[in-house]
């Protein structure tokens, strides 16, 4: 089996824990024993501080996405620490150089790529290089009907179609730092090659082993019928 992990900001939150980050390469080690794997990490907080702060000095979006990117990668480069040699030991930062990295049959930790796309989106196009699924860890356990945070009456949802998908985010914001679950580049490619998307809280590292191994969990992103 192929997959694609995208390893939400969060896990890098509230400063690096070796512990924390241990237990995620601990499950990322013990799937690829007998399956491919691309994990995608996201900026998080030190990315939205940095974002945040050179757009307040003035630097443009284009600036804040780099910004962003650099500061993935540095997470990247954290989670490779922990996976030690099962791991290729560079991150790559084109997905030409993405595909040559995973021909060495190790693991292969990536960042952002391009300003304007989100780590979701990264994430997307390397499982649509790959042939893969695709496993999204973030914070939350799946798709709800609305931002649970906002609204008390919001539902979560054990499938949801890439369409759907947009509509529900469709509100939320895109700039550097503000993408949201995921962002219109993400979903777009998930529909366009009909990629197995799981959404599942990876704040339990239990549950991004139970997403990679096929249980049912989270929200599933199918696509629609016809």
């Amino acid at each position: 089996m192929k997959a694609v992990l995208k390893l939400g900001g969060f896990a890098f939150d509230s400063g690096p824990s070796m512990s924390k980050i241990g237990a995620y390469a601990k499950v990322i080690k013990s799937f690829s024993s007998r399956n491919q794997i691309v994990v995608v990490t996201g900026g998080g907080s030190l990315a939205r501080s940095y974002v945040a702060a050179a757009r307040e000095l003035g630097a443009s979006e284009f600036v804040c996405d780099q910004i962003g990117i650099h500061v993935s990668r540095l997470n990247a480069r954290l989670l490779l620490a922990s996976l030690g040699d099962s791991a290729f030991p560079e991150v790559p930062e084109r997905f030409e150089d993405l595909v040559k990295d995973v021909g060495s049959g190790l693991i292969v930790v990536m960042g952002g790529i391009q300003p304007g796309q989100s780590t979701n989106a990264a994430a997307a196009l390397a499982a649509e290089a790959m042939h893969a699924d695709l496993v999204n860890a973030t914070d939350v356990d799946g798709v709800y009907t609305a931002d649970p945070r906002k609204d008390p009456t919001a539902r979560k949802l054990d499938v949801v179609t890439p369409e759907e998908l947009m509509r529900i985010l469709a509100a939320e914001g895109t700039r550097a730092g503000e993408y949201a679950l995921m962002d219109p580049v993400a979903i777009q490619v998930i529909r366009r090659s009909k990629i197995p998307v799981t959404i599942v809280d990876g704040r339990d590292p239990m549950n991004i082993d139970k997403a990679l191994h096929g249980k049912r969990i989270g929200t599933k992103v199918v696509p629609a019928e016809g």
